[in-house]
């Protein structure tokens, strides 16, 4: 029994994974969990860095669709990488919040909010209905993963940086409609966890799972439940400004905790999967884009339960999470070498002569 470390594959343009933004969501919560700890440096520095690797993504994703259009169109139609699109809404939304809670640029993040409010209806009605009407679909086995519940994070991360956009009154008149919008997204988007991840254990549970199914992804089990945590406690502290939350907070706030506990349950879960994965199953390390989908939770978590200790009276929790902060951090570092790793390019030894 022991962990196996190999190189990761070598990304290509034709079949980059339409998960990639997950790059850029897991970079702008761990810079968020950084700041909220008071690391402002190494915030401020993961700014601009995912500022840099959103600009890559968004370029390579449009070099991809003028380049490789059937690879693309392949993506929209598959069950597995199709929900990967999901990830360009959470990703728009996650960096609007950095800027809004870094730098404090509310007008600059108002652009990527009515982005990735876009991006939302577009992914949401389009992807899933070519995925309801395409006539020939997996097994349950071969087409329910984990990423589906990016999903959940890219309706999530909408109505946080609606929560955000209308606190700071950018639009004006708009405050109370847009908070009940980010209440709806945020109700709904619970539901929506609630309807996938009664299939999603299912299939652990009721279906044979092989070690390679357990990808990466599966660490959303818990990022999902982690931003409608965080979400429903941002729309707690902003409850003054809507007479429709005020009414409710006690619902809003109990919700928050509900889905916090779900987080918290799934974390000792996913550590055990996981050493079953690697240490009992021998399945190697190597760098896989969907290894950002795994990062990125262990942020979240750490950012979740922050917000949560200003809705509950539960400052012991903040250790925990400086403690998840440390340990996203490190995640995020390994996945980074991981990917440079895979762009150095290595020269192959010549066989000696027999």
């Amino acid at each position: 029994m022991r962990l196996r470390f190999e190189h990761g594959r070598r990304d290509e343009l034709k079949t980059l994974h339409p998960a990639y933004f997950a790059m850029v969501m897991a970079t702008g919560i761990v810079s968020i969990a950084a700041h909220l700890h008071g690391v402002a440096v190494l915030a401020t520095v993961l700014v601009w860095l995912n500022a840099l690797f959103l600009a890559a993504l968004v370029a390579a994703t449009l070099a991809r669709i003028l380049r490789y259009p059937h690879a693309f169109a392949a993506d929209i139609q598959s069950h597995s990488r199709g929900v990967g699109f999901f990830t360009t809404v959470a990703g728009t939304a996650v960096f609007g919040i950095q800027l809004f809670v870094l730098i404090g640029a509310a007008r600059v993040a108002a652009v990527f909010w009515i982005a990735a409010a876009t991006l939302w209806a577009v992914v949401t009605y389009g992807e899933l209905a070519v995925l309801t009407v395409k006539p020939d679909k997996p097994s349950l086995a071969d087409g329910l993963n984990g990423g589906w519940l990016v999903s959940v994070v890219a309706a999530q991360s909408v109505a946080i940086l609606t929560t955000l956009i209308a606190a700071a009154g950018i639009f004006a008149g708009l405050q109370r409609p847009l908070l009940f919008m980010a209440l709806v997204l945020w109700l709904g988007s619970g539901a929506l966890y609630l309807w996938i991840m009664t299939l999603i254990f299912l299939r652990y549970t009721f279906v044979h799972l092989a070690p390679q199914d357990l990808t990466p992804p599966y660490w959303i089990n818990m990022g999902a439940v982690a931003i409608s945590t965080l979400a429903g406690a941002m729309l707690a502290e902003h409850a003054a400004l809507s007479p429709v939350i005020s009414e409710m907070i006690p619902f809003v706030k109990g919700f928050s905790l509900f889905f916090w506990a779900i987080a918290t349950w799934w974390i000792p879960m996913l550590v055990v999967l996981g050493i079953w994965h690697y240490l009992l199953r021998g399945m190697p390390f190597a760098y896989d884009p969907l290894y950002w989908g795994a990062v990125f939770p262990l942020g979240m978590y750490s950012v979740a339960t922050y917000e949560l200790t200003k809705i509950v009276e539960a400052p012991f929790l903040l250790r925990l999470s400086q403690a998840f902060m440390l340990i996203a951090l490190a995640a995020w570092l390994v996945t980074l070498l991981g990917l440079l790793d895979t762009r150095v390019k290595r020269v192959k030894r010549a066989q000696p002569p027999v």
